[in-house]
């Protein structure tokens, strides 16, 4: 069929006139914009199913939601026959979110399903915490992440409070795609939505601070200096009033960006991994002589961190240096407290530094790993519940989670043992950057970069496609003047990957379209398409050895050096 065909089929009464109209004006406007809407359905990635707002098979709008969730329904009445069947919803800033999640809340009760539903935004973290507090069977949050104004999402979890990952995730699609537009019940029965709002903020926040701190005696908490930015996203809901009953006191707020908004006026990108979305805090930072900034992003499961570095200017921390400093520091509390018994686990993705495993090996307890997202760290927390104990988690791309109270990243709790982590150093005469660098020393020098090469469209779909091949089947023989000594095709068959932790264990990773090469010298490179925004992604990893301060500060543009080389070499 035909792009024109799929476009002229919404021409029909199964649409409203809204829609009709719009649909009509593509077709004879001749917009480019009528093939990117129709030529493909949006399909559900690492982050569920994410696009650009607007009418068409490819775009986020009330029929492609409407579907998702009439196909959500008919597969948990399957799942769950003869039950009282009941969905959490929430939604973050983003423009339409508070009506999609409406929208999607009369699909779900028009189909007997009972819905909580709450009142205002709210932070995805909470909402994967609500699913499992409350006993529902499935939660949607409506999130675009990070992504720019244009686009919206839908995300879906299940009854354990993680993101929906096989067989469910393919039997929710299955049911989707077999459900004609016109079967979608949008009447929705308000007397099936229970409204909730900030008496669970209070609950999620309690368990939050009971999971995620350690100094019992709250060590230098009152004398941390904290600058603080939702950058227009949820968490102005929870993280100000989390830090104040958590004991930190000296919290300054952004005030311009506490202010939600799907705009996102003052930056560019409500992104915390890049140093400018927080160049408003980090100039706070210098009027407050803040110890540590802190930013998330519109739906408040990212965390980006700037400590003072060793020449004591604020800098910006990577996803592998947040996530290496929060789970040394967890993990030497537990040992400290008693608590490993060579019974517990931390969780890593593939494309994640491999120092969480020297981490791992360290405090005795294992490190497993899973694809990119943390549907996969929610899976291995769920398959070994009973057996292991879940410490902490996260991955490259500013995700952390504490404990599996939530079960995906979680900016919350992982802002409050940052915190922690800060007023302890600062108590003990160290600064968060010595701590890491501390860590360096022990363990060896890991640093990492990130290539992102955006493609958009249904030609920057074929080619990303083709970039994937050309990686397969002609892999370099050398990267930064390294030969590469191992490639990890993880798409060809399903890759048994080594864990080092107290032991050498192994663990099947699902099939995914993913290449890893190590070099001789350790070097690790990543490619993999992503599965919410039109882009490739290269994952670089260099090592090397730090013997002191002064050493570090040698090596480091060095490392920075090789990543630089390895994007040279591969023509990116």
């Amino acid at each position: 069929m035909t792009t024109l065909e799929k476009a002229n089929l919404w021409l029909s009464d199964t649409f409203d006139q809204e829609t009709r109209d719009a649909v009509q004006l593509l077709i004879d406007s001749g917009s480019p914009d009528l093939e990117d809407s129709f030529y493909r359905e949006l399909e559900f990635g690492t982050g569920g199913m994410r696009g650009i707002m607007g009418v068409g098979t490819n775009r986020l709008n009330k029929y492609t939601l409407g579907q998702a969730t009439q196909g959500l329904a008919n597969y948990l009445h399957q799942q769950f026959p003869d039950q009282t069947i009941k969905v959490a919803i929430a939604y973050d800033v983003r423009n339409n979110s508070r009506e999609f999640g409406k929208l999607v809340a009369d699909v779900l009760t028009a189909n007997g399903i009972r819905v909580l539903l709450f009142r205002e935004h709210r932070p995805t973290p909470e909402l994967s915490f609500t699913v499992r507090d409350k006993k529902c069977n499935a939660g949607i949050v409506l999130t675009a992440s990070h992504n720019p104004p244009e686009y919206n999402g839908y995300k879906v979890y299940w009854n354990d409070g993680a993101q929906v990952v096989p067989p469910d995730d393919e039997n929710i699609i299955r049911e989707v795609y077999a459900t004609r537009f016109d079967e979608i019940k949008f009447e929705g029965n308000d007397e099936l939505i229970e409204w909730i709002g900030e008496e669970q903020d209070d609950v999620y926040i309690d368990a939050c601070i009971e999971n995620s701190l350690y100094q019992k005696d709250k060590t230098g908490y009152d004398n941390l200096n904290i600058v603080f930015t939702s950058i227009h996203g949820t968490t102005y809901t929870t993280i100000p009033k989390a830090l104040k009953k958590a004991g930190f006191t000296r919290v300054d707020l952004v005030r311009e960006q506490m202010i939600p908004s799907g705009n996102f006026p003052t930056v560019e990108s409500p992104n915390p991994e890049e140093p400018a979305a927080l160049e408003m805090a980090m100039d706070l930072a210098r009027l407050t002589n803040a110890d540590i900034v802190i930013g998330t992003d519109p739906d408040g499961d990212r965390l980006g961190i700037a400590v003072r570095n060793l020449d004591g200017e604020m800098q910006l921390l990577n996803g592998n240096q947040t996530n290496t400093i929060l789970t040394y520091y967890i993990l030497d509390q537990w040992k400290k407290a008693g608590k490993i018994s060579g019974k517990e686990f931390i969780g890593s993705t593939i494309v994640t530094s491999d120092i969480f495993f020297d981490i791992a090996e360290k405090f005795g307890v294992d490190c497993k790993v899973g694809l990119t997202g943390f549907k996969w760290i929610g899976k291995m927390i769920r398959d070994f519940e009973g057996q292991e104990k879940f410490i902490c988690g996260g991955e490259e791309s500013f995700g952390f989670m504490t404990g599996d109270f939530v079960r995906d990243k979680d900016s919350c709790g992982s802002i409050l043992v940052a915190c922690e982590l800060a007023a302890w150093c600062k108590a003990n005469g160290q600064s968060v950057y010595q701590y890491m660098i501390d860590i360096y020393k022990e363990l060896g020098f890991y640093y990492e970069g990130l290539v992102n090469v955006v493609r958009k469209g249904r030609t920057g779909a074929e080619e990303i496609a083709q970039m994937m091949t050309d990686f397969r089947e002609n892999p370099p023989k050398q990267i930064a003047g390294s030969a590469v000594a191992e490639l990890k095709d993880f798409k060809e068959q399903t890759c048994q990957y080594v864990l080092t932790g107290k032991k050498t264990i192994m663990d099947d990773i699902p099939k995914s379209n993913v290449l890893i090469y190590y070099t001789e010298d350790g070097t690790k490179v990543c490619v993999r398409p992503s599965g919410t925004e039109p882009k490739i992604k290269f994952y670089v990893s260099v090592k090397d050895s730090v013997t002191s301060e002064e050493d570090f500060r040698e090596k480091l543009p060095l490392l920075e050096a090789k990543i630089l080389q390895v994007k040279a070499d591969l023509n990116l």
